[in-house]
């Protein structure tokens, strides 16, 4: 880049609060779940599960969530620059989403921000695997559309990211594949996260409509990467991936993850550490990642400050880590 840009990052995502509860694998069963996946729910749906989940389970935590904010907050804290956009309630659970984005580290679109209406809420369920299993249900979130968008912040932006999820609503789809244009247009890098499995077995058109014929750089696990491609073969998988993007980072949880980074793989090793939470692992990765190499990192280095960064995350409650913890990974 020969000019500097303003911000690292800018994201659009659904704005979520998270509350965690820790449950049996019984409970799936008992409660007709489906476990290790993201389903969206409507509010009474899921008033209904927090009831019933208060009375014989704990809350864990309850944390600013959203997979993109997640995300831009790992950036942020580790030094990047970032802005995201989003939709909020007039509402309580909206002011502690956007206190929880870190001190006003992260700009936001404010004209368009606040609507009528609840702001989404996540319900996660965290199995004796360290699994998270959620409930989501979007509030004013899936009324998100391009009016909320800030194109000259996108354009001052070194990448854009778009968050899987967003292809659930209609309207929020539009707004990205919009960005992403326009984004292209611009000479923008372009990153996207395919977010959960969920995505690639129940909108797996939607997220193609989004890929379009291709991003800078893809962001996916190992179980969406195999829904995508439809394909059960790794390796099939991945080099169908690499036509669809320029470069590749698919996580493989204890395994660590392999990235492609245009040219060659590099495979990262995994931090063994004791999982009681997987929520956020993936935001987490991205985030580190995409501060590395928006910082001067190469793709190897940038890697691995994600794994570490994943693996502190995943041991212990929340999708996120205290302002302090970023610091320590850096030394």
């Amino acid at each position: 880049m020969s000019h500097e840009k303003q911000y690292d990052v800018y994201a659009v995502g659904n704005a979520l609060v998270d509350k965690e509860f820790e449950v049996d694998d019984a409970f799936f069963k008992k409660h007709d779940i489906e476990k290790g996946l993201m389903t969206l729910v409507d509010g009474d749906a899921q008033a209904q599960l927090v009831a019933t989940l208060k009375a014989e389970h704990r809350l864990k935590k309850r944390s600013g969530g959203g997979s993109a904010a997640n995300t831009l907050y790992a950036l942020s804290q580790f030094g990047g620059r970032a802005f995201y956009s989003c939709k909020l309630g007039n509402d309580e659970t909206g002011d502690f989403f956007l206190a929880q984005l870190g001190d006003h580290n992260i700009e936001t679109n404010t004209s368009s921000q606040r609507a009528d209406g609840p702001s989404g809420r996540c319900v996660v369920m965290i199995s004796p695997d360290a699994e998270r299993t959620m409930h989501t249900h979007l509030g004013v979130s899936g009324s998100l559309d391009s009016d909320d968008l800030d194109l000259v912040a996108a354009e001052h932006s070194k990448f854009i990211y778009l968050e899987g999820y967003l292809v659930t609503s209609p309207s929020a789809r539009a707004a990205i594949i919009e960005l992403k244009r326009h984004a292209e247009a611009k000479g923008i890098s372009t990153a996207m996260t395919f977010s959960d499995p969920s995505m690639l077995e129940y909108f797996h058109d939607n997220i193609n409509e989004v890929l379009g014929d291709g991003v800078d750089l893809l962001f996916c696990n190992e179980r969406e990467l195999k829904l995508w491609a439809k394909s059960d073969d790794f390796e099939v998988a991945f080099n169908k991936a690499q036509g669809f993007a320029k470069q590749l980072v698919v996580t493989l949880g204890a395994k660590g993850a392999l990235l492609f980074d245009g040219d060659r793989r590099i495979a990262i090793a995994p931090h063994p550490v004791h999982a009681v939470d997987t929520n956020g692992a993936g935001d987490m990765f991205a985030g580190a990642f995409l501060y590395g190499i928006t910082s001067g990192m190469g793709f190897e280095e940038a890697g691995k400050l994600a794994s570490l960064a994943s693996a502190k995350v995943v041991s212990s409650f929340g999708p996120r880590l205290d302002p302090a913890d970023h610091a320590s990974l850096l030394s």
